[in-house]
C-alpha cells in the first residue's frame, strides 16, 4: 500500500505542511470507520483538476460490508463522482448515494477537509441504508465528524484503536448529558441496575455507585479499568474539544470480565507449573547427591566414572527445570541453557588443572520448552565426549556452540579444537553410550539428524539439525 505522503507528492500540489496535516488526521480513521459503521476513504483532487486519487482507506470491524480490492492509489475521474465534486464546490458536508457494485447502491457522506480556507480533500463515509437507519445513527455520524475536525492537532494513536462489535458506545453533549448509547452499553449498565442511559448525566450517582475498584494507568490517562457489580470493565474516555471547550464526549466500554478471569486462571496455572519444575529440579538434585555418595563408596574406577557421567546427565536435566521454574515461560533460551551446561561440566567433569574455554555464537535461539530436556541432554553429551576423548594429554581446550535458525528448522554446530575423530569412526555402529543417547534424542525426540566431521583447523565438528513444529512422542 502506498504511503499518503508519496501519493500527495505524485498526484497533488499540496504543501509539506498540508500533507502532514492529512497524515495526522489518518490516526483516527480506523476508529471512525468502526464508530460510523462505514468504509472511510480520503479523496484528493489531482493536479489536473479532472480526477481524484484515493489516498487512504479503512474498513469497519463493527459491521459487515461487502469487501472489494484495496483502492489506495487508484485514480477516478471527477465526472464519475458527482457527489465529491459537489462537496468540493460547496465546501459543505454532502450526502447522497452511489453505486457500490453491480447495481447495488450505498449511502455516501462527504466531509471536506480544510486548511484555513483551502479544501485539501474529501473524507467519505460509505455505509448501507440499513446501518444508517439504525436508531441514533445521526449521533454517531455527528460525533465522527467532530472527531475528524479535532484530528487536525497531534493525537495519541493508542486512544483511537479499533472498536469491536461487542464494545459499548456512549456519546454525551457538551454538558456530559448522555445523548446516545448502543445496545451493548445499555445491556452492560442494565446489569448494574441502570435501566435507561439516554437523558441521564454521565457522572450521575446511579451510574457510578456500584464501582468497587478503579485502576488507571498513568501512561494511558484516558483509560481506566473498573470492577462493578461482578463485572470488569475497561472505559476509554475520548473528550472532543475545540479551543478548550468540550463539544461532546465519546465513552467506549469493553467488558473484560472473561478476559480477566482467564488471565487469573493462567497466572494460577503458571504458578503451579513453576512450582512443579522447582520440585522436579530439587528431586533430581537429590538423586544426583545419592549417586555421588554411591560413587565415593565404590572402589571400581569404571563404576565411579559411570556414576559421575550419570550425575552430570541428571544435573543437566535439573538445569532445564531450573530455567523453567525461574522464568515461568513456555520457552527456553538455548544460549543461556548451553552456558549453564558448559559451566556444569567444567566444574564437575574437568580436572582442576585443565583450562576449558567455552563460547556460544549466533543469535539467541528461543525454543518451546518441550525441546529443552532433549537439547540439554544432547549438549551435555557433546561436552562430555569432548572433555573425555578430545583433549587427551592436553592441559587446555576450547569448545564452541554456534546456533542459527533457518526457514525449515534449527541448526546447532558444536566444535572443539581437540584431537579429532578416531580413524574409521562410524556414529551408527559406535558403542559409546553418549553417541547412542544423542542419536536417540535427536532422531526420536526432535525428528532431526546429527553429523560428525572434522572441524576447520583441527578438532571435531558435530552438526545437529532439527525441524520446526516437530510432533514429539508423548511421554
Amino acid at each position: 500500500m502506498e504511503d499518503i505522503m508519496s501519493i500527495c507528492r505524485e498526484h497533488t500540489t499540496l504543501t509539506a505542511m498540508q500533507q502532514e496535516l492529512l497524515k495526522r488526521m489518518l490516526v483516527v480513521f480506523p476508529f471512525l470507520a468502526d464508530l460510523a459503521h462505514a468504509r472511510m476513504r480520503l479523496y484528493l483532487l489531482r493536479s489536473d483538476k479532472k480526477s481524484f486519487v484515493i489516498a487512504a482507506e479503512h474498513w469497519p470491524h463493527t459491521v459487515y460490508l461487502t469487501p472489494d480490492a484495496p483502492t489506495v492509489g487508484e485514480v477516478v475521474r471527477t465526472i464519475e463522482e458527482p457527489l465529491l465534486c459537489r462537496a468540493m464546490q460547496t465546501g459543505r458536508f454532502t450526502q447522497g448515494k452511489r453505486e457500490w457494485n453491480y447495481g447495488s447502491m450505498i449511502d455516501m457522506m462527504a466531509e471536506p477537509v480544510y486548511d484555513s480556507n483551502t479544501i485539501l480533500g474529501i473524507v467519505c463515509f460509505e455505509t448501507t441504508s440499513e446501518n444508517r437507519a439504525m436508531e441514533g445513527y445521526s449521533r454517531l455520524l455527528d460525533a465522527s465528524r467532530l472527531l475528524l475536525k479535532s484530528a487536525r492537532r497531534q493525537l495519541e494513536p493508542a486512544m483511537y484503536q479499533h472498536l469491536s462489535a461487542s464494545d459499548g458506545i456512549i456519546i454525551t453533549d457538551q454538558f456530559n448529558r448522555i445523548t446516545f448509547a448502543t445496545t451493548a452499553a445499555t445491556r452492560i449498565f442494565r446489569v448494574l441496575g441502570v435501566q435507561s442511559l439516554v437523558g441521564g448525566h454521565l457522572f450521575d450517582r446511579k451510574i457510578t455507585q456500584h464501582i468497587t475498584k478503579e485502576t488507571q494507568v498513568t501512561s494511558r490517562p484516558w483509560e481506566r479499568e473498573i470492577e462493578v457489580g461482578g463485572l470488569v470493565l475497561l472505559e476509554r474516555d475520548l473528550p472532543i474539544k475545540e479551543g478548550g471547550r468540550l463539544l461532546c464526549r465519546i465513552l467506549v466500554i469493553s467488558d473484560l470480565t472473561e478476559v480477566r478471569e482467564k488471565d487469573r486462571e493462567i497466572q494460577v496455572q503458571s504458578a503451579v507449573i513453576q512450582e512443579i519444575h522447582h520440585r522436579v529440579k530439587n528431586n533430581l538434585q537429590t538423586i544426583a547427591s545419592l549417586l555421588r555418595m554411591q560413587a565415593r563408596r565404590s572402589k571400581s574406577p569404571d563404576v565411579k566414572a559411570a556414576l559421575k557421567e550419570g550425575v552430570n546427565r541428571i544435573l543437566s536435566i535439573a538445569i532445564v527445570h531450573e530455567f523453567l521454574s525461574e522464568q515461568g515461560h513456555a520457552t527456553v533460551n538455548v544460549k543461556e541453557l548451553a552456558e549453564q551446561i558448559f559451566n556444569l561440566v567444567a566444574m564437575s567433569m574437568v580436572d582442576r588443572d585443565f583450562h576449558l574455554e567455552t563460547s556460544c555464537e549466533g543469535e539467541p535461539l528461543i525454543l518451546p520448552s518441550s525441546y529443552a530436556s532433549s537439547i540439554g541432554l544432547v549438549l551435555n553429551e557433546l561436552v562430555l565426549n569432548a572433555t573425555e576423548h578430545g583433549f587427551t594429554g592436553r592441559h587446555a581446550g576450547r569448545i564452541c556452540l554456534a546456533m542459527r535458525e533457518e526457514p525449515a528448522g534449527y541448526v546447532l554446530t558444536f566444535t572443539d579444537d581437540g584431537i579429532g575423530l578416531p580413524e574409521g569412526f562410524d556414529a551408527v555402529h559406535a558403542r559409546s553410550l553418549g553417541v547412542s543417547i544423542m542419536r536417540t534424542l535427536i532422531e526420536g525426540d526432535l525428528g532431526g539428524s546429527i553429523q560428525y566431521d572434522g572441524a576447520p583447523g583441527g578438532g571435531t565438528r558435530v552438526t545437529v539439525a532439527f525441524p520446526k513444529n516437530h510432533k514429539q512422542p508423548s511421554a
